[in-house]
């Protein structure tokens, strides 16, 4: 017999570790299901009908300057820098409202969507074993599991629950100070929140990037901010704080969730460090030509009409929830794609049980598949439900009603 054996030979934190889940694990897509679980666009990509019939064997820029997708090409390496696609992401964010400095493509780390940003950083600040990371729960998964990954402790300076889900400043300012050693490297921050749905206040993210003492980043990741207010993003601030990271995605406004491209925006020195410990050709060639259709003139119409109607509908799931028979309070924001909502027992109070069946009977009997959030700090009773279709929001609601009865029996 050979002498491996994997328990002694993987680290020990790797073995400790467990998959990433999400709804889909348990309730499968079978073509008629309601995918209201995993804050998708459900309007689709943003791309226009004339991109979509352009993509082609041809190489060369459309008339617009975006590269058409050259199937014959690719045999060929992707561009390792990916500079026109930087470019274009940056004249997303260039404002002109937070600073009066430009953004570059020398300021971005392009990746496998954010989640590799997220796990690149923990790589480049933190010494496994020695470091550590802030987080404020309730917020994205992804940050623990990296840090478990890169076996990297946490530590947790939980949101203030009332109102919104803000940051608890003090206690941030308080813990950052009394870090002995300087083992805090980053701080993970995530504006709208995930699953709060809410943005953080711009001046609590700037008393944290300003504190005196404490050697580390901030990384305020804004996967859903485009949902929000125009010009909430603060990417422009990474060119005024050089110890600011700003995570964006085109999974979730763009629709483009399939492509799995993410973005970084930093000051230069750290874009270079990012740069410089990827891998060489971590952006292919289709997601490159498919992102820069859903950042060019007509991607983005795409984008913001299929934003407007779900915004539109994320008001009527407010407005209509609001008089179904156990529906409790809206928890967290309405900034996002999604919204944190408390199911009630029967005496009216929000309840992990009641929550708990309420989203298996959805699932099992409506064909309704969203989020149990009941577990997270400050979200007890709460489901998190992306705002799909007109006609998925009017099926889930029907559904949600008639789901309520049958788990609270009144």
């Amino acid at each position: 017999m050979p002498g491996f054996d994997l328990q002694s030979c993987a680290r020990p934190n790797i073995l400790k570790l467990e998959p990433y889940r999400c709804a889909r694990d348990d309730y499968k897509d079978d073509g008629t299901n309601i995918l209201l679980d995993a804050n998708e666009n459900a309007y689709g990509p943003s791309l226009s009908i004339q991109d979509v019939s352009a993509l082609s064997v041809a190489a060369g820029p459309s008339p617009d300057g975006v590269p058409q997708l050259d199937l014959l090409g690719l045999h060929r390496y992707p561009d390792p820098h990916q500079e026109d696609l930087k470019a274009r992401l940056c004249k997303l964010r260039n404002y002109k409202q937070h600073t009066t400095q430009t953004l570059t493509p020398a300021n971005l780390f392009v990746g496998v969507g954010s989640d590799e940003a997220i796990d690149a950083l923990l790589r480049c600040f933190c010494e496994p074993g020695k470091d550590k990371i802030l987080v404020c729960p309730p917020t994205y998964g992804m940050y623990s599991v990296s840090a478990a990954v890169n076996a990297v402790d946490l530590v947790k300076v939980p949101l203030l629950p009332a109102p919104g889900f803000g940051l608890d400043v003090p206690s941030i300012t308080d813990t950052l100070s009394s870090d002995e050693g300087s083992k805090i490297k980053l701080a993970y921050f995530c504006s709208p929140g995930n699953p709060t749905g809410g943005l953080l206040a711009k001046e609590d993210i700037a008393k944290a990037l300003a504190h005196p003492t404490w050697n580390g980043v901030v990384v305020l990741d804004e996967a859903y901010v485009d949902f929000s207010l125009d010009g909430a993003s603060l990417a422009e601030w990474v060119l005024e704080f050089p110890n600011l990271v700003v995570t964006q995605t085109l999974s979730k406004a763009f629709g483009m969730a399939g492509i799995r491209l993410g973005t970084a925006f930093c000051s230069a020195p750290i874009a270079r460090l990012l740069n410089s410990l990827k891998a060489p050709y971590n952006i292919s060639s289709p997601t490159s030509v498919l992102a820069q259709r859903a950042l060019s003139t007509q991607g983005l119409e795409v984008m913001r009409a299929n934003r407007a109607k779900i915004l539109a509908q994320r008001d009527r799931v407010l407005t209509e929830m609001a008089n179904i028979s156990g529906v409790g309070r809206l928890r967290g924001g309405t900034d996002s794609n999604f919204v944190l909502v408390e199911m009630l027992n029967k005496e009216g109070n929000p309840d992990n049980v009641a929550a708990l069946g309420v989203y298996e009977k959805l699932a099992e009997t409506k064909g309704v598949v969203v989020r149990f959030r009941g577990k997270e700090h400050g979200c007890l009773g709460c489901l998190r439900i992306t705002v799909g279709t007109e006609d998925e929001v009017t099926r889930f609601l029907s559904s949600l009603e008639n789901a309520l009865v049958e788990v609270r029996g009144v």
